[in-house]
């Protein structure tokens, strides 16, 4: 591998992990458009896993946002990334999938008592497809695979709407 191939691989790579947290920072800061323009013009998202819908990235942009009003403190941790490049029509590097673990704590809205511990916890893995365009690298799919969760137990929790 040349010099100039791994450096264009290194920017890649920092492109997309900087992509994966631009994704979880607009999800924690409410971003829905930001949010939406992190995907392709096709690009689809999965949360059934964890009580959600899937569908395109503005419909499900749109859930979010109701659901997460649930939810006014959350923060998203996306570790463990594994990234894999690969081929769209020949071209070696125009895909990328991610797969990453994720922990998300979350404070209830109107939780009284003045504390900031979160009292709704989910972790799981994502599954990121990602596409190069003309804008950059885009998420064309995200998929979440909830594998636990804990919640209080005076409260449901979120059911899908």
């Amino acid at each position: 591998m040349t010099q100039r191939v791994e450096l264009a691989t290194v920017m890649d790579r920092l492109a997309v992990d900087g992509l994966i947290t631009e994704y979880a920072v607009a999800v924690d800061d409410g971003d829905w458009e930001g949010y939406r323009g992190l995907f392709t013009s096709d690009g689809r998202a999965d949360y059934r896993s964890a009580g959600g819908i899937e569908g395109d990235a503005g419909q499900v942009a749109g859930w979010l946002a109701q659901t997460m009003e649930l939810f006014p403190m959350r923060q998203h941790l996306i570790v463990n990334r594994q990234l894999r490049f690969g081929p769209l029509d020949h071209d070696i590097g125009d895909t990328a999938q991610v797969r990453a673990d994720y922990v998300n704590p979350m404070r209830f809205a109107g939780h009284g008592g003045g504390s900031t511990a979160p009292d709704f916890v989910c972790g799981g893995r994502y599954d990121f497809a990602l596409l190069r365009t003309d804008s950059g690298w885009r998420l064309h799919a995200v998929v979440v695979n909830e594998k636990w969760r804990r919640a209080p137990q005076n409260r449901p929790e979120p059911a899908a709407t």
